[in-house]
């Protein structure tokens, strides 16, 4: 007794054929605040999760070093005003010292040698003048430092954000001799950026601009839209490249040569989007979709339905009529998400297909009349 195959229905439904992604969730901006110099952290004014504005005290540490000095530097500027001061009295008594001997070595009642002392008297003190001027400068430079160093000791927010993490506590003191430490980190989170790791298999069928969109893990049924904006031209597996890392040994090289080797290559797609509500937050997982093609109300069958195109590049399609028979339709193929297939000519809505080209259905011709036998 023959039975019908395994059959399915052409009807009108939306496909969407995507490139699937695991991202992560980075503020637009991530800061890492630092002290420029070193002391006891004296007073720590933000608090984790607090929203600063650009400019607004996140910590305050001791200032005595930098006080003295600037005492010192302005210290220093006064003995300098005050030695210039005394030169240009020595300056102007010189000069006028000067224009006597040139009166009186005219007159012949002062000696040659007078005259020469007072004109180098006046040359020596116009050099002094001219070298206490510069150490003048010198000293306004050293206060300007000296002010700057101090208000260093007043550690402010560089951006509007939000403190994501408290690094340094109040009373622990800080070294910024060798490095700047982190007093905190900060981030803009009003729009998110989401780096997408996306499989070499799948990049080359990507590129910005292409839609896309997420969930993630703590709430799978609402969705966030974005487009695609960059995709990185190298993964981060170049940081490794013993070709360009010099300092890595011949064994080294070639461990990591073989470990990265034996890894599957991934590439960054990068894409924002808004935040306003503060729903996504840093680091947060995202299953990320892009989209490559996708339609709405269309023809479509079974995926399995379609052979494979032949030489000529030509698909076909095994249609039962209401009397079983089957009949081969040659059909043009659009969109395939691998569960269904968009069907562009070569079918009409309601009619019935062989679902599984590849099912244990058998056909006997029969004078163009093939009867399948089978279980359904």
């Amino acid at each position: 007794m023959s039975t019908n195959p395994a059959a399915g229905q052409v009807e009108r439904s939306d496909i969407e054929v995507d490139v699937l992604a695991q991202g992560t969730l980075r503020p637009t901006k991530l800061v890492a605040v630092g002290a420029q110099v070193s002391g006891r952290l004296t007073s720590m004014k933000a608090a984790l999760g607090q929203q600063l504005k650009a400019g607004d005290l996140i910590a305050e540490i001791d200032d005595v070093n930098q006080q003295n000095a600037l005492k010192a530097a302005q210290a220093s500027l006064q003995t300098f005003q005050a030695q210039l001061a005394g030169t240009q009295a020595t300056l102007t008594y010189a000069t006028a010292a000067l224009a006597r001997a040139q009166i009186t070595e005219a007159d012949k009642a002062t000696s040659k040698d007078a005259l020469q002392a007072a004109e180098a008297l006046v040359t020596t003190t116009r050099f002094q003048v001219v070298s206490l001027e510069a150490q003048i400068i010198v000293a306004q430079i050293a206060i300007d430092n000296a002010n700057v160093n101090l208000a260093y000791t007043r550690i402010l927010a560089p951006i509007n954000g939000i403190v994501l993490l408290v690094v340094t506590q109040e009373g622990q003191t800080v070294n910024a001799v060798q490095s700047a430490p982190t007093i905190v980190i900060m981030g803009q989170v009003d729009t998110m950026i989401v780096r997408a790791e996306i499989n070499e298999a799948d990049v080359t069928k990507t590129k910005p601009g292409q839609p896309v969109y997420f969930t993630i893990l703590g709430d799978l049924v609402n969705r966030w839209d974005s487009k695609l904006i960059s995709i990185d031209p190298a993964p981060d597996a170049l940081r490794s490249d013993s070709t360009i890392v010099a300092t890595t040994s011949s064994s080294t090289a070639s461990s990591t040569a073989s470990s990265t080797s034996s890894l599957a290559i991934y590439y960054f797609g990068n894409f924002d989007v808004p935040n306003p509500d503060g729903k996504l937050m840093t680091y947060m997982t995202a299953q990320v979709r892009i989209v490559l093609g996708s339609a709405k109300g269309v023809l479509t069958i079974p995926s399995s339905a379609v052979s494979d195109p032949d030489a000529k590049g030509i698909r076909s399609v095994e249609v039962v009529d209401p009397n079983d028979v089957i009949t081969n339709h040659t059909v043009t193929t659009g969109l395939d998400d691998k569960v269904r297939v968009e069907i562009l000519t070569g079918l009409s809505e309601g009619e019935r297909v062989v679902s599984n080209r590849k099912s244990t259905v058998t056909t006997v011709s029969t004078g163009g009349r093939r009867t399948p036998s089978g279980g359904l």
